[in-house]
């Protein structure tokens, strides 16, 4: 029997206001935080010993956080019920050495990160944010959210076949950015620039993590207000309903079964292959931790495991009205039509029909309906963090998501209800 549903257009709001206060994955694990923070949360750091105590602990690594709350009574072989995202999205990021420029303009060097849609970072009014590492070994976020750099695309006069042959963008030449005016391109100029805005001393910067962005906000569109345009909602939106999620679950947590847990990782847009990624040792050694702090052993972190089910949590594709052939002739998501259950025979995604009942069995908790994404055969399926999970842990793993159109691009665009009903669909799952 479905309960009354913990999160409304409220949610959405608060997703707007995420969206936009998380440029990079580090302001978005910030965020997050800060969130768990005011739900009872605690800081624990990997460098300390853990104990086995009741209440809800996470560990920030770099763009990534791992959160999990242990009720009261928790055995060291309780199995956990985890949301598994990423913090990343595809974006033009700086170089080492990024004072460039040439016919007396100032440039910014990048380099393309992920597989973003080109064409949607060009004539757009950007900003710059990220982590920068100090010569004393901490690190500062810094974000400069106005109108810094742009991407000028080359006028129609200059490239007359450009709406008839299409426009070819290469990535080295064609997508620097410019942000200022000047013959003298000096070395430094961009981290001294940083090193002001951030209230820093001269020199302190030793190392950076930077990363181009949109200035314009998160906004509802439509007649009806019903759809919302925004960035990085690959993946920020499961990211933020995780954290969402998490915080209710903990907040009437007596009587859990399962240990919920919030994994959100770095990198996936790149394959997931760091110390903050999916494919890295973080999830695995934060479970295994948490295990031994209650006293388990290796046969009590084996139990747990084989009881866990993760729920991998991304966006999909919506069926796009001007590309409809695109899609599987026989699965058409809708936008606010629920989240997507999302399936590949070729495990390019981790589910199969035991993790459908799963999922089917959370969604009708929750009294949310959801849908069914299948890749038309013609056409290569993109993947996830979920069959890295499973196959990494041994976890069983179901891909799900909120279907949505322009993936990879600038703004992408989702519906007003989906982010609500994909949050309190992963609290029905959490809550086991």
């Amino acid at each position: 029997m479905s309960e009354p549903p913990r999160f409304d257009r409220g949610h959405t709001d608060d997703l707007m206001s995420f969206l936009a206060a998380s440029p990079t994955p580090y302001h978005a694990v910030a965020n997050a935080a800060e969130r768990l923070e005011k739900a009872g949360f605690r800081q624990v750091a990997e460098t300390d010993a853990w104990d086995g105590t009741a209440g809800g602990k996470y560990v920030l690594r770099g763009g990534a956080i791992i959160a999990w709350y242990v009720p009261e009574g928790a055995e060291a072989h309780t199995p956990f019920r985890i949301v598994g995202a990423h913090t990343d999205s595809p974006t033009l990021r700086v170089k080492p050495r990024p004072d460039s420029g040439a016919h007396g303009w100032r440039q910014v060097a990048v380099e393309i990160y992920g597989g973003p849609l080109l064409n949607s970072w060009l004539d757009r009014d950007l900003g710059l944010a990220g982590r920068l590492s100090l010569r004393d070994g901490t690190t500062c976020l810094v974000d400069v959210d106005r109108p810094l750099l742009r991407v000028p695309q080359l006028a129609i006069h200059l490239d007359r076949a450009v709406n008839s042959d299409g426009l070819k963008l290469d990535k080295q030449r064609h997508m620097q950015p410019v942000w200022g005016l000047g013959e003298d391109v000096r070395d430094g100029d961009l981290i001294a620039f940083l090193e002001e805005t951030a209230g820093l001393p001269d020199g302190s910067v030793a190392g950076w993590d930077l990363m181009v962005h949109p200035v314009e906000p998160p906004a509802y569109l439509g007649r009806e207000r019903e759809l919302v345009a925004g960035p990085r909602m690959d993946n920020l939106l499961s990211v933020h309903a995780g954290t969402a999620a998490l915080a209710a679950v903990a907040g009437h947590g007596s009587g859990l079964s399962y240990i919920p847990v919030l994994a959100a990782f770095d990198h996936e847009e790149n394959g997931s292959q760091s110390d903050t990624g999916a494919d890295g040792p973080l999830l695995g050694s934060v479970l295994e931790r948490s295990v031994h702090a209650r006293g388990g052993s290796l046969e009590d972190r084996a139990r747990a495991l084989a009881g866990t089910v993760c729920l991998s949590s991304d966006t999909g594709h919506a069926v796009h009205p001007n590309y409809a052939e695109r899609h599987d002739p026989t699965h058409h998501p809708r936008v606010d039509g629920g989240p997507l259950l999302k399936v590949n025979v070729n495990n390019r995604y981790a589910t199969d029909g035991s993790g459908r009942a799963v999922f089917a069995a959370a969604c009708e908790k929750a009294g949310v309906p959801f849908q069914t994404f299948v890749s038309n055969n013609a056409m290569p399926c993109g993947t996830t963090i979920g069959p890295i999970t499973a196959a990494r842990h041994g976890i069983r793993t179901v891909d799900i998501g909120v279907a949505i159109l322009s993936m990879h691009s600038v703004r992408e665009l989702c519906g007003a209800k989906d982010p609500y009903l994909l949050a309190n669909a992963l609290t029905a799952f959490l809550e086991g």
